[in-house]
């Protein structure tokens, strides 16, 4: 044999074996479960070191469970985002005097309530009794919706695509219901007008709230025994100063300021 093809079989066998373990080496480092880990260190751009597609929330500070203090009342706030505002504030004014408690959600609209009320009434335990339930339900009834369900952004009440999302009729029948199933607890109830709405706010129009606090009043004279906290008529002068612009929502002061008020009459019904 020639030293020219001794060689060249001589490197033919050395790339076969280096084929060889490059195939082997990738083989094991397959089914190495760590292998997964170090290679999330070495890309962060995949792995549990990847940005997610979506940012989590954060978790809702007026959503967390209350441990009562044995031998104080025990309150309820059912309400939207409005009540979830105010929530804390009315929490740290109660402290050592009530344990304020509130379903982890947002309660929107009636329609909500009829689906979940004896969900929200076991807050905190359901073999547990409520001393007051300060409530409201409104902002969510009469805001427009349009016919795929979603608020609009241009809003037209003319415009018969758009429509409340719980007419006036059913918004009294749904709250004669809800307040019947309140009084079954023999709690004392306290119904909390639903706050103003400003010009220019999304999905709204700013008459329609007088009309559903209008049909409320009635719903609570004719149940009887239910106190009023006029959250409306006590927001309204001082919007300027709490309320966001062209918007239902509240300054984080604004929200201390409606706390003020709903600890009082909280308070007041805790004395009668």
């Amino acid at each position: 044999m020639s030293i020219s093809l001794f060689r060249f079989r001589l490197t033919v066998q050395s790339f076969s074996l280096v084929l060889l373990s490059a195939f082997v080496a990738t083989s094991l480092s397959a089914g190495n479960p760590a292998n997964g880990k170090e290679n999330e260190k070495a890309n962060p751009a995949k792995g549990k070191d990847a940005p997610a597609a979506k940012s989590a929330r954060k978790p809702q500070p007026a959503y967390a469970p209350v441990e009562d203090v044995t031998g104080l009342p025990r309150v309820l706030l059912i309400g939207d985002s409005i009540s979830i505002g105010y929530t804390l504030a009315v929490r740290a004014q109660l402290a050592g005097k009530a344990n304020v408690h509130r379903p982890a959600t947002n309660c929107g609209p009636t329609i909500r309530g009829l689906e979940s009320i004896d969900q929200w009434l076991s807050t905190g335990g359901a073999d547990k009794k409520w001393d007051v339930i300060h409530f409201n339900w409104g902002l969510h009834d009469l805001k427009y919706m349009d016919a795929a369900g979603k608020m609009p952004t241009k809003l037209n009440p003319a415009n018969p695509k758009f429509h409340h999302q719980v007419s006036p009729e059913a918004y009294r029948k749904n709250l004669e219901t809800l307040v019947a199933r309140l009084q079954k607890t023999g709690a004392k109830l306290i119904w909390c007008s639903t706050t103003p709405v400003p010009e220019g706010s999304a999905g709204r129009v700013v008459g329609d709230v007088l009309v559903y606090n209008q049909i409320a009043s009635e719903v609570m004279q004719k149940a009887g025994g239910i106190e009023l906290d006029d959250l409306y008529s006590f927001a309204l002068p001082k919007l300027a100063e709490i309320q966001l612009p062209a918007n239902v929502h509240y300054t984080p002061e604004g929200y201390s300021v409606l706390a003020q008020q709903v600890t009082r009459s909280i308070l007041e019904t805790l004395e009668r």
